[in-house]
């Protein structure tokens, strides 16, 4: 009788354990991740606008199932017709030789002239033209005039590179290629010293916004993007 109840105590906790482990690995534990949302079909703009317009720039123009912005300069900057808050954004992009672009989130369109007088930039360029090759506060991946990249990883003009914005809260990451280059806390102590250090301490609104469009830059030369999406976190 003895061993009878003592095999049958094991069952009874081997049959716990199983429910337990069956439990923590359920859907019902974990937070849902919401979809993805295609920013761009290769066919249409229908989530794009000029920045400050209703309809898009005709400077852009969509090639070969790419957004692409054949010129360049005031009135060339685009966002969505949405807002996001806590977000993922990926994309691919390439630029031509000396081009410069960025994408830009948390836009407050009646803060200014530009995306960049209130929204942080990811910032999109050749930098073999530009830096040289290497990676400072300027370079691709960086959040602009901010943060430098702890790698550079940049391929050049004229191929793609793939992009990856992580924005939860204030906790922020830059991916470029595959890699984690820049990690920050909007806010935090050493954002806002690195800030009052940059061009943006010109502009009071900088970085105040919690919510708004995501933008990209036309205005600096002729850029392509494509597997534009994000979703909300």
């Amino acid at each position: 009788m003895k061993t009878f109840s003592l095999l049958v105590l094991i069952a009874s906790f081997a049959s716990c354990a199983s429910i337990c482990a069956d439990d923590s690995d359920s859907g019902a534990t974990q937070p849902a991740q919401a979809p993805w949302e295609s920013l761009f079909d290769g066919k249409s703009f229908e989530h794009w606008r000029g920045y400050g317009q209703e309809a898009m720039p005709a400077g852009w123009v969509i090639e070969e199932g790419t957004m692409y912005a054949k010129e360049s300069g005031r009135g060339m900057d685009i966002v969505t017709r949405k807002s996001y808050t806590s977000f993922e954004f990926e994309c691919e992009w390439r630029v031509g030789p000396n081009g410069n672009s960025g994408i830009i989130w948390h836009v407050d369109e009646s803060a200014g002239d530009y995306p960049w007088m209130t929204g942080p930039e990811y910032q999109i360029l050749d930098d073999v033209a530009h830096t040289g090759g290497s990676a400072t506060k300027n370079s691709a991946g960086s959040s602009y005039d901010v943060y430098v990249p702890t790698q550079w990883v940049t391929r050049p003009a004229g191929t793609w590179n793939q992009t990856r914005i992580v924005v939860s809260g204030k906790h922020v990451q830059h991916h470029l290629n595959g890699t984690l280059i820049v990690e920050y806390e909007k806010g935090s102590a050493d954002w806002v010293k690195r800030v009052a250090g940059s061009k943006w301490s010109r502009w009071p609104a900088y970085g105040t916004t919690d919510t708004g469009h995501l933008a990209i830059q036309g205005d600096h030369g002729t850029v392509w993007y494509r597997n534009l999406r994000v979703r909300e976190l």
